[in-house]
């Protein structure tokens, strides 16, 4: 089997890549909206005017500098302690997979109660993860 924490590299690279490819499907929504003169640029100076299925974007990219960063802290100390387990990187995929679709829910609907609910499957991923390193820091 190979090494936890290069596995646990895969799941990092996962949260990394939905980020860019929000920060690409961002561009070209907003780009769009003002070519098609929907919109000016300097709505977007604020994000206040931005049109609600470009502000939906927006907002879960702003997510993704929230909780995942307690995630990429949690892994990137795991890795130093030399502390990572298959635990943690099924974890770690949870979180992902519930950012995902997390993503898809607030980008695409207007359902906030089941956002909220989608969002439970990235945050006990992202718990299991800060548990275990609490436990780590319990045996130094």
């Amino acid at each position: 089997m190979s090494d936890p924490r290069h596995l646990l590299l895969w799941p990092v690279l996962g949260q990394i890549g939905l980020t860019f490819g929000l920060y690409a499907w961002l561009s070209v929504v907003r780009l769009l909206a003002v070519r098609s003169g929907e919109v000016t640029y300097g709505c977007f100076e604020l994000g206040r005017e931005e049109p609600l299925r470009i502000a939906r974007i927006t907002r879960n990219l702003a997510n993704q500098f929230e909780l995942p960063v307690i995630v990429f802290a949690c892994v990137a100390l795991l890795v130093a302690f030399d502390a990572v387990t298959p635990l943690d990187v099924c974890a770690a995929w949870i979180f992902v997979l519930g950012r995902v679709i997390h993503t898809g829910v607030q980008t695409l609907t207007d359902n906030v109660p089941l956002r909220g609910r989608v969002f439970l499957i990235n945050a006990a991923g992202c718990a299991v993860l800060v548990a275990h390193l609490g436990l780590v820091a319990l045996r130094a």
